[in-house]
């Protein structure tokens, strides 16, 4: 009986510290719906840009809709950047899922990504 409550303690302990848990996953669409919260967005990468002469060097995947009509941005600053090696191209054309708060830019969803764990290939 003990064993068993120690092990429920145990399992309930990992689900509250496990930052994936409770998000919800949204299309790049869905997003814009959703400023303000913790999520998982997926979308394809359909375009990307490495702004190295930019104030903080950021780099940028569009999910769904290239730049100038992007509905969604993934970035990563240059402070960042070497963690991912050359996102820009690994992430081109790939179908990913991004993980982190969507907060808004110029009235638009984002994430920025920190780490490589936050960005799965899918």
């Amino acid at each position: 009986m003990r064993r068993a409550r120690t092990l429920i303690a145990v399992l309930f302990g990992i689900m509250l510290l496990s930052p994936v848990h409770a998000q919800k996953k949204l299309t790049a669409v869905e997003a814009k719906e959703h400023f303000g919260e913790t999520a998982t967005v997926c979308g394809a990468v359909v375009s990307t840009r490495y702004a190295d002469s930019s104030k903080g060097q950021p780099t940028f995947l569009n999910l769904e809709k290239p730049y100038q009509n992007q509905i969604f941005t993934v970035v990563i600053w240059g402070s960042n950047r070497s963690k991912f090696k050359t996102p820009e191209e690994d992430y081109k054309d790939k179908k990913i899922c991004v993980t982190g708060k969507i907060t808004a830019y110029d009235g638009l969803p984002e994430i920025i990504a920190d780490d490589p764990k936050q960005i799965r290939i899918e």
